[in-house]
């Protein structure tokens, strides 16, 4: 029902709902621990997307919640208008656990805040404003990060004025090409790409990309939103490739779950106060989130778990019928099927509760927090494998009824 306002307005006088923009499983999660997850009415899953790679040290564990707790009960937050220790301490983690020693730290609130800062902080730093990118990017949903994500369909009219160039991921001659013409202000690239179904550049393309940054004076952005913070083996994937960026962009896993993120800068790239600022960006809870994180990942040796889980999972994976490719390193996987993966996405959730990620076009995507167990990649491996084996039966039996026919 609606009525006539004051200011002459029609007001809608429903209850207001949320806006409608997501694709969602009928599902209410209420409750996780580890891998496991409950649902309201109490039926298990088992975790193996982590809500888009976020759940890094696993569901509610224990040094985390009481991490958290103690600040909760402390002091939520203040803004950056007084001095906030937590800020310090989490800098000093992360560099010594990054191996970026010297670098400084930035903290805000998403991904695409943290590419947003580092796009901006380029242009204010070279004077230049175009941006070089890679095709299959995904670096984040505000105006400047959509500009330099190769996907048409998020993009406005606003902000449709960026200038940005994209090249291939595995073009070295595109890349030469672009660079050497020293009109950009970054080239920026994902450690390794995700939404876009796992795929990364190989190591010739890292170190050419490295060199020509340096000759050319462009800043060299890593964006590790989700491929960061442990989930390849390496605290950040480009780091398999023996390269250093100038700045380097982090979120998602940052946080196990809370709303923060950040954004290192080389001790050369010189920035001026009240440059960049955020309101809620490095607040109490969210340092206290993301040095606890820092903890458990040092204290449970989880890169070195990543590993070794990772590449447990791709060889087994590897050995699956109806498998045609398996990409990635640690635990961010994506897996191709001669059959459809969002029915395999599907039959895992249906049959035997276990939660995975997709991708166009038609990837399976494997995130899980960087605790999982064996036992839990047993489970993983097992389900697949009866999946596989009941779809490639069915279609066997198909084509028999057919040809009787």
């Amino acid at each position: 029902m609606t009525t006539l306002g004051s200011a002459g307005l029609l007001i809608n006088n429903d209850f207001m709902k949320m806006l409608d923009v997501y694709y969602m499983y009928p599902i209410a999660l209420k409750n996780g621990k580890g891998l496991e997850l409950l649902d309201e009415n109490n039926k298990k899953y088992l975790d193996f997307y982590g809500g888009h790679g976020v759940i890094s040290i696993g569901h509610s564990h224990p040094d985390f919640v009481e991490a958290v707790t103690q600040q909760l009960n402390a002091l939520a937050f203040y803004s950056n208008a007084f001095q906030n220790p937590l800020q310090n301490e989490l800098a000093e983690l992360l560099g010594h656990q990054s191996g970026y020693h010297g670098y400084h730290l930035f903290l805000s609130n998403s991904g695409a805040e943290a590419n947003e800062n580092a796009l901006k902080a380029a242009s204010m730093i070279t004077g230049r404003k175009k941006i070089l990118a890679v095709k299959g990017a995904f670096h984040g949903r505000s105006a400047g990060a959509v500009a330099v994500t190769d996907n048409v369909k998020i993009r406005a009219a606003f902000g449709s004025q960026l200038e940005v160039d994209f090249i291939p991921i595995d073009s070295l001659t595109g890349l030469y090409n672009q660079l050497i013409t020293k009109e950009y202000a970054a080239f920026i690239i994902e450690g390794i790409q995700g939404v876009n179904g796992v795929w990364e550049a190989d190591s010739e393309y890292w170190k050419l990309a490295r060199l020509l940054c340096t000759q050319t004076g462009t800043v060299f952005i890593a964006d590790e939103i989700q491929s960061g913070y442990g989930r390849t083996g390496e605290f950040f994937a480009h780091q398999h490739y023996g390269v250093v960026a100038d700045i380097i962009t982090t979120g998602k896993g940052m946080g196990n779950g809370f709303p923060v993120a950040g954004t290192l800068f080389h001790p050369s790239l010189k920035l001026g106060q009240g440059m960049l600022g955020t309101t809620f960006g490095g607040g109490q809870l969210a340092c206290a989130s993301a040095i606890a994180v820092l903890k458990v990942i040092e204290n449970e040796q989880l890169l070195s778990h990543a590993r070794q889980m990772g590449e447990f999972l791709l060889k087994k994976v590897n050995e699956l019928p109806l498998v045609t490719a398996v990409r990635g390193r640690g635990l961010m996987i994506g897996i191709n099927f001669s059959i459809s993966g969002k029915r395999v996405r599907q039959l895992l959730l249906d049959d035997f509760g276990i939660i995975t990620g997709f991708s166009d076009p038609d990837t399976l995507r494997i995130l899980p927090p960087l605790t999982l167990t064996l036992e839990d990649c047993e489970r993983l491996i097992e389900a697949l494998r009866k999946t596989l084996t009941k779809e490639m039966l069915t279609s066997k039996e198909q084509k028999a009824g057919t040809l009787q026919t």
